[in-house]
C-alpha cells in the first residue's frame, strides 16, 4: 500500500506511470470519491491508477463537460440572479397570493384564509415552483451524470458545511446563487475565500440573521436595530472552530459587533448585500484574544475571518468532518492529524487537504470499505448511475428524498444533514429506500428513465442472481445477499433486492 500511495502523490504531481487497482479498491474509491461506482469509472480507476484519474479530478478545468452543460442548458431559472428570480416569479406569486386573500376575505366578510388553504384552493403553487423544481433537477443531473464527480461531491460537502435552508423566506431566491458564486468556485481553492464569499453572501445573511444586526442604539426605517449573534455563534461552532473549541460567549459576542452593517438592500427583492456603516460598532473588540482596533468598518468581520480561518482548532474540525465524510463515521485520529497538519501547512489549500486525506492509507483501508451508510441522496444518486437512468424532472424525487428525510437545500437547522449511520437506518427509512428501488428497477418512478438493466446469465437461479449482484454491486455479494436474490422470479426483481440489499446501502 504504501508504494501505491507513494506512486499516487507522484501522480498527482505529474508522474507519468502509476500502478493499477485492484477490482475491490477500484470499487471502494470510486463509491467514496463519486456518487456511486459505475463499470466505466472502475474500469478508469483499474487501468490508469488513483493518482492519474485523481489529478484529473483534481484539476477540473481540463476536463470540460459539454453533455452536463447540454443537459443544464434548458433550465432556463438557473442563470437568473436573486434580482431577476425575484421580480420574474416570487414578487408576483406574492401579490396573486395577497389579492387572493383579499378577495376570499371579502367573499366571506372577514380576514384572508391561511397561505396553506389558499394553496389547496386554488390548485397548488404557481409558476414559481419552476424555480424549486429547476434547482432540485440540476442538482440530481450534477451528482449522477457529472463527469467531474469529485467536484460534484465536494459541493454537495461544503454546501452541508455552510447550510442555508431555501425555505426561509427569500433564501429561497439565494441558495442556487450562494451554492453557484461561493462555494464551487472554490471547492479545490482557498478555505478562507470560501469562508468570506459564504459570510458576504446574502443567502447566509438572511438565514442567521446577521443583515438585521446593528450596533445597539442604531436606527433604520424600520426603528431600533440591536445586535443579532446568530451567525457569530454558527461561524465559530459549525463554520470554523467546532464547538469544544474552547470561545466563551464573549468571543461570540465581540463577533457579533464585527460583524454589524453586513447586510442585504432589499431581500425580498432579490437585493445584493452591501455593508451599511451607519449600523456599524466601530468601538474596539477582542475575539480569542486578538484587539480589532477601535474605528474599522467592514474590515472588522474580514480581520475575524482572518482569524478563524487559520486557528488550530478550525484545522482539525475541518479535518475531522472531511474524514467523517471519506473514511468512517469515527475516523482515525492519526488520520485527522496529519490532514490539519495539511491544511494548516497550505493555509487552508483544500486541493492539498483533499489530496492529503484521499492518499492517506486509511482512505483505502479493509476498515474503511463499506464502513460509511450511504445517505439518501447518495443511495438515490448511485442507484441511477449504476443503473444508467436520466433524471428528466427532479419532481418526483424530491417527493422520495423528503420521504426520507434529506431534499436538497431544504435542511432547516444550521448543522446542515447528517454524515452518520444513526440518522438514516431506521426501520421505516430502509423500507422506504427498498420501495423506491422497485420504482427504479421496474421503470415506474416518475421524472426518470427507464433503467438499463444488465443481462442476466447463468443456468441456475443462483449464477443468475451472482452475475446481476456482480453488475450492479461492482463486487461480490454475500452469500446472505445472493440466497435472497436467488429467489426472485424476474430480473427486476433481482436488480431491486440488490440496490435494497445491505452492501449497496453501504460505501
Amino acid at each position: 500500500m504504501a508504494g501505491l500511495l507513494a506512486a499516487t502523490t507522484l501522480a498527482v504531481a505529474g508522474a507519468d506511470r502509476v500502478p493499477a487497482l485492484d477490482a475491490d479498491t477500484a470499487v471502494h474509491v470510486a463509491n467514496r470519491l463519486t456518487f456511486g461506482a459505475t463499470a466505466a469509472t472502475v474500469e478508469r480507476l483499474r487501468r490508469d491508477g488513483l493518482g492519474a484519474w485523481l489529478a484529473a479530478q483534481l484539476g477540473p478545468s481540463a476536463m470540460p463537460d459539454a453533455p452536463l452543460e447540454a443537459r443544464l442548458a434548458p433550465m432556463t431559472t438557473l442563470a437568473l440572479t436573486p434580482r431577476q428570480l425575484a421580480e420574474t416569479y416570487y414578487i408576483p406569486a406574492e401579490q396573486r397570493r395577497r389579492a387572493a386573500q383579499a378577495a376570499q376575505g371579502q367573499s366571506q366578510g372577514e380576514g384572508a384564509e391561511p397561505e396553506m388553504t389558499m394553496a389547496r384552493r386554488t390548485g397548488g403553487p404557481g409558476p414559481e415552483r419552476l424555480v424549486a423544481l429547476e434547482l432540485v433537477t440540476q442538482k440530481l443531473v450534477r451528482v449522477t451524470d457529472a463527469e467531474r464527480q469529485l467536484e460534484e461531491v465536494l459541493v454537495d460537502f461544503w454546501f452541508n458545511h455552510f447550510n442555508v435552508f431555501a425555505g426561509k423566506g427569500p433564501v429561497r431566491q439565494y441558495a442556487y446563487d450562494l451554492e453557484r458564486t461561493a462555494i464551487r468556485p472554490h471547492v479545490l481553492g482557498s478555505f478562507r475565500a470560501m469562508l468570506g464569499a459564504v459570510a458576504g453572501h446574502p443567502a447566509m445573511l438572511f438565514y442567521l440573521d446577521n443583515w438585521q444586526s446593528s450596533a445597539p442604539g442604531s436606527r433604520t426605517r424600520r426603528g431600533p436595530m440591536g445586535l443579532n449573534e446568530n451567525y457569530a455563534r454558527e461561524l465559530l461552532e459549525l463554520h470554523t472552530l467546532g464547538v469544544d473549541a474552547g470561545y466563551t460567549q464573549a468571543d461570540i459576542v465581540e463577533v457579533a459587533r464585527a460583524f454589524t452593517g453586513w447586510t442585504i438592500r432589499g431581500p425580498r427583492q432579490g437585493g445584493e448585500a452591501f455593508f451599511d456603516a451607519r449600523r456599524h460598532d466601530r468601538a474596539a473588540k477582542t475575539v480569542l484574544g486578538q484587539v480589532i482596533p477601535a474605528g474599522g468598518g467592514r474590515e472588522d468581520g474580514e480581520r475575524v475571518l482572518d482569524i478563524v480561518a487559520r486557528h488550530p482548532a478550525t484545522a482539525r474540525h475541518i479535518a475531522s468532518k472531511l474524514a467523517r465524510r471519506f473514511v468512517s463515521d469515527t475516523p482515525p485520529e492519526a488520520l485527522v492529524r496529519r490532514v490539519a497538519a495539511r491544511f494548516t501547512a497550505t493555509d487552508g489549500d483544500l486541493r492539498a487537504t483533499v489530496e492529503a486525506l484521499v492518499t492517506a492509507p486509511e482512505f483505502t483501508a479493509h476498515e474503511a470499505r463499506l464502513a460509511k451508510v450511504k445517505t439518501p441522496i447518495e443511495f438515490v444518486a448511485s442507484a441511477l448511475r449504476v443503473l444508467e437512468a436520466d433524471v428528466r424532472g427532479g419532481g418526483p424525487l424530491l417527493q422520495e428524498l423528503r420521504s426520507l428525510g434529506m431534499p436538497p437545500y431544504y435542511a432547516q437547522p444550521p448543522t446542515g444533514y447528517s454524515d452518520r449511520a444513526d440518522a438514516w437506518t431506521s426501520g421505516g427509512a430502509l423500507v422506504q429506500r427498498m420501495n423506491i428501488a422497485v420504482a427504479l428497477t421496474h421503470g415506474r418512478m416518475r421524472g426518470v428513465s427507464a433503467p438499463t438493466l444488465p443481462a442476466v446469465e447463468g443456468d441456475t437461479p443462483e449464477a443468475q442472481a451472482r452475475a446481476m449482484a456482480r453488475a450492479l454491486l461492482l463486487r461480490e455479494p454475500s452469500a446472505a445477499t445472493l440466497a435472497t436474490v436467488a429467489r426472485a422470479t424476474t430480473p427486476r426483481e433481482m436488480a431491486a433486492l440488490i440496490l435494497g440489499s445491505p452492501e449497496f446501502q453501504r460505501r
